[in-house]
């Protein structure tokens, strides 16, 4: 197993990533959970203003009802239970599931006026994901052969470990599209329709932070994220 301290992406990581001088990110936050097709229409209408300099930045905090996406590596045989609907999505990965009690993360930045960099962009996506964990007394990592962050179980087993927090990107025109979803409270009996971004590993799962014994809400991490995206981002 890749220590996590070795990994080029956590060097990559180290790299300022802030915004341009004199511009301001948007935040938006849903109370309600938002059909998966109306979020990437919302997503690419505002990447389509962030390219043209007609719209600021956005970073978009919501839950979607349960479904399952398909990134452009995904294999068919990885969905394994249709019991959601299933939407094909031009996002980097595997098979994801989205739902309530997970909050997704959509951030629509322009790496052309940041940095020009889809590795480190992923990198830093990594990072925020760790920081917002940290908040919370949960050590997050990285897997130079998984891409995701991490937890260590060793309850559960040697190497055992369970993903919490997963990673798509897409980009029009070096306006970033898609992002992160950490899992805060869903139903991870879910994840069982799908192979979770094509790991096949026994030893590799899934958990949630209030799998984890912790008794967090959206609104607690909404404030994690918030705190660490203006430390990598900002």
């Amino acid at each position: 197993m890749v220590n996590a301290l070795q990994n080029p992406r956590g060097d990559l990581a180290l790299a300022p990533f802030g915004r341009p001088a004199a511009s301001a990110v948007e935040w938006l936050i849903s109370s309600s959970p938002v059909p998966y097709q109306v979020a990437v229409e919302t997503m690419e209408t505002r990447a389509a203003a962030i390219a043209t300099g007609n719209a600021p930045e956005m970073v978009w905090l919501l839950e979607h009802p349960a479904l399952y996406t398909s990134g452009t590596s995904a294999n068919a045989a990885d969905l394994l239970d249709p019991r959601f609907p299933v939407f094909a999505t031009g996002r980097g990965g595997q098979f994801t599931y989205h739902g309530p009690g997970q909050r997704v993360v959509y951030l629509m930045l322009d790496l052309k006026r940041r940095r020009p960099d889809v590795r480190a962009y992923v990198a830093n996506l990594e990072q925020l994901a760790i920081q917002t964990l940290a908040a919370f007394n949960v050590r997050g990592e990285r897997r130079e052969d998984r891409v995701g962050v991490w937890v260590s179980r060793p309850e559960k087993g040697a190497e055992h470990e369970d993903k919490i927090a997963a990673i798509g990107v897409r980009l029009k025109r070096w306006v970033t599209l898609h992002g992160i979803s950490i899992n805060v409270e869903p139903d991870l009996t879910h994840f069982s329709g799908i192979v979770p971004c094509g790991v096949e590993d026994k030893r590799f799962g899934v958990t949630s932070l209030v799998d984890l014994g912790l008794p967090v809400t959206m609104h607690d991490v909404d404030v994690a994220l918030k705190t660490s995206f203006a430390d990598i981002f900002s």
